[in-house]
């Protein structure tokens, strides 16, 4: 149940990238670039996530999986804090 949870959370997170980049690509709003930017970033946290938890349960991802998410979120801050319109 829980690999299902995770590939859910993944592709969740695919969904929202590919929808905030492609609104970024039509009205060029750099927020939505960031956001996109951000959630490519939580995309790899949870493909590491898979990684770690179901394919090899026997290494350890988790710095993999926490400096992604720290990248991630990192950008959309960058983008909140220093491309003010």
């Amino acid at each position: 149940m829980a690999e299902t949870v995770y590939i859910l959370c993944g592709l969740t997170s695919l969904a929202c990238a590919v929808l905030l980049l492609r609104g970024y690509g039509q009205s060029k709003s750099r927020l939505l670039l960031w956001s996109g930017l951000c959630f490519l970033g939580l995309t790899a946290n949870n493909v590491f996530l898979f990684l770690d938890k179901v394919v090899f349960p026997n290494i350890d991802f988790s710095l993999w999986r926490t400096s992604s998410a720290l990248i991630a979120v990192l950008l959309l801050l960058w983008g909140m804090i220093w491309d003010v319109e």
